[in-house]
């Protein structure tokens, strides 16, 4: 057998999960949105990856995006035969068919959820060469997880715990696996009464948006000769523009900060050293991130889709104002 040595070859990488549900009922980004749904849809992903990967902590989700109509996981491997054993489910479909299969149970449905699935290490689409295992896990490993899991997921973890401790306090052997502390219910609570660095970064600033209130600025602006009301940016805006603008994210960023302090130069190429790693989707978001928390109210669709128009990305302006498609290659 071999020693597991703490040596300097510790093996981690990370990888991109992108899940839809193909049926009109189940949109997941909805779901997960949803403080009581969320829990459910959770479990389902954590069991599904221990199908995968042959044990509980065998791939660690750090971070979800919604990105509608897509949940989109940021895996994280430590070990690289759980990263075979992952990658040998997602090729065979079982990855696939368990994630189905658990969230018709924890979402109650009557039949299983159809799902389509996508994974991406960087900017390589795996799936286009997933028969090709040693790559796949050369884009894995070379993906490092440069942040710590996101608090939400750390709570979600622990609710987790405890749910489990209830449930299967008679089958022992799972439990004491699930929880390394003993007191593992009163674990859950330091964390409640610490501040919580994220609440304002999170959602809550996006979600009064419906009610656009009339800004200082114009009400409204024109686009392609039509009018359009001048909202906030919202969280569906954000990650497409994440998802869609690729690599002309900086671009984007130069003609924003042309009159947003907090985008000044060091901090576009800052962005991109501290990101690279984790891709463009990431670079893009961040980007728009900074932009949204340094100008509040202020931080306008007209403002984003001017500096769109101004680097030719139409048809990414169109997609936010939801445009329909195609008329701009007549």
């Amino acid at each position: 057998g071999r020693m597991m040595g703490d040596g300097p070859d510790i093996w981690v990488g990370s990888a991109y999960l992108f899940v839809q549900s193909t049926s009109e009922e189940v949109l997941l980004p909805t779901l997960y949105g949803n403080p009581q749904q969320r829990p459910s849809v959770f479990k389902a992903f954590k069991l599904a990856l221990a199908d995968s990967t042959g044990s509980l902590n065998g791939a660690d989700m750090l971070k979800v995006h919604r990105s509608d109509p897509q949940l989109i996981i940021q895996l994280k491997f430590s070990k690289k035969e759980n990263c075979q054993k992952f990658l040998q489910c997602y090729r065979e479909g079982a990855l696939q068919a368990s994630l189905q299969r658990h969230l018709q149970v924890s979402l109650s449905m009557a039949s299983m959820v159809p799902l389509e699935t996508e994974l991406k290490a960087g900017a390589e689409k795996l799936d286009s060469k997933i028969q090709e295992e040693d790559w796949c896990m050369e884009c894995i490993s070379h993906e490092k997880p440069t942040h710590l899991r996101d608090e939400e997921i750390t709570e979600l973890e622990e609710s987790l715990k405890n749910l489990n401790c209830c449930q299967e306090s008679n089958s022992d052997q799972k439990c004491t696996s699930l929880n390394s502390s003993p007191q593992s219910s009163s674990s859950s609570l330091p964390s409640l009464n610490s501040p919580l660095p994220s609440l304002n970064s999170s959602p809550p600033s996006y979600s009064s948006l419906e009610i656009a209130k009339p800004l200082p600025q114009s009400d409204t602006f024109t686009f392609q000769d039509q009018q359009f009301a001048n909202r906030k940016i919202t969280l569906e805006d954000h990650q497409k523009f994440a998802k869609l603008v690729s690599k002309k994210w900086k671009q984007v960023g130069r003609s924003l900060q042309v009159n947003c302090r907090a985008l000044r130069d060091p901090v576009i190429d800052n962005l991109a050293i501290e990101y690279e790693r984790e891709g463009l989707y990431e670079q893009a978001y961040q980007l728009l991130r900074k932009f949204i928390d340094s100008e509040g109210k202020k931080a306008t669709i007209q403002r984003l889709v001017a500096a769109l128009e101004e680097n030719g990305l139409i048809s990414l302006a169109e997609e936010l104002l939801g445009l329909p498609e195609g008329d701009h290659n007549l």
